[in-house]
């Protein structure tokens, strides 16, 4: 019966190969990318004993991406096959072969923040900033106001003695905007307070702060899995290279440090980057 099952699951897997290729018009190599990716996915649930897609929970994806990374696989590789799977399941969820997407929490969770208090208007915008640049947490929280440039949606990260700049999306800049515009005065105690978060006290945001922000959030989704500011970090990256976006934008985009990743991309403009972001960023 279990062996009906998983011959099953590969036939599904299959039929999404073959939607990514003549559909979606997916190159071969990454076609490729895609069953290598999914078949040590299924090769995980089969030792498991899990013999439906459906029953797959966000835990499991998570816990499976850690043994991935317990197993030294360099972010480059659980980023890809995080899309993978990702893909896999907007597949899944689009064909009604699931009921929900639980490799894609991080949609529940960005929808959380609707009230109009100034602390949901802030939160609302900082979690789309997040998402739509990869920054990391301790960049976030650090933002000047003068960092932001909403003309041409873009915003200046400096990381110790390096700065880069990011595009970011509509949806972000609304927030942004909205936060700028509404709240953040009446937020501030001090007018010369540079920062762009501030708490309620009118002063810069700490970590645990904003830790404790995504715990609400994701809780209020209903969401099984832990949710942290890297998790928005690697889900930028995964769904811009899962969506066709050039990996040495990517690269740039987070500001990856070490050599091996810098010096591949070191001739790669500006100008690039917004265009890869343009086009593959889902929430452009």
């Amino acid at each position: 019966m279990f062996k009906d099952k998983w011959g099953k699951m590969e036939k599904v897997t299959q039929d999404f190969i073959t939607y990514m290729k003549d559909v979606k018009k997916k190159s071969a190599n990454t076609c490729s990318s895609y069953a290598n990716d999914l078949g040590k996915f299924h090769h995980y649930l089969q030792v498991r004993g899990i013999g439906n897609f459906s029953q797959v929970t966000t835990r499991q994806i998570q816990d499976y991406v850690d043994d991935l990374y317990d197993k030294g696989f360099k972010p480059t590789t659980l980023c890809r096959n995080i899309a993978s799977i990702k893909a896999f399941y907007h597949y899944l969820a689009r064909n009604h072969m699931v009921e929900d997407n639980v490799a894609d929490p991080i949609d529940r969770l960005l929808q959380q923040p609707v009230g109009d208090s100034p602390k949901e208007i802030r939160d609302k915008a900082m979690l789309e900033i997040l998402y739509a640049t990869g920054i990391r947490v301790s960049e976030l929280i650090t933002l000047k106001v003068d960092d932001v440039n909403l003309k041409v949606s873009q915003i200046k990260c400096k990381n110790g003695n390096k700065t880069r700049s990011i595009p970011f999306g509509q949806k972000a800049r609304r927030s942004v905007l909205k936060y700028l515009q509404s709240v953040r005065q009446e937020m501030v105690q001090d007018e010369e307070e540079a920062t762009l978060f501030v708490n309620c006290s009118g002063t810069a945001m700490s970590r645990q702060g904003f830790w404790k922000l995504i715990k609400e959030y994701a809780g209020r989704a209903g969401i099984d899995k832990e949710i942290t500011p890297q998790t928005l970090r690697h889900s930028f990256a995964a769904h811009l290279l899962n969506n066709g976006a050039d990996p040495k934008s990517v690269q740039e985009m987070m500001g990856y440090a070490a050599v091996s990743s810098t010096q591949v991309y070191l001739d790669m403009g500006e100008n690039n980057m917004r265009t890869e972001y343009s086009k593959a960023h889902p929430r452009h």
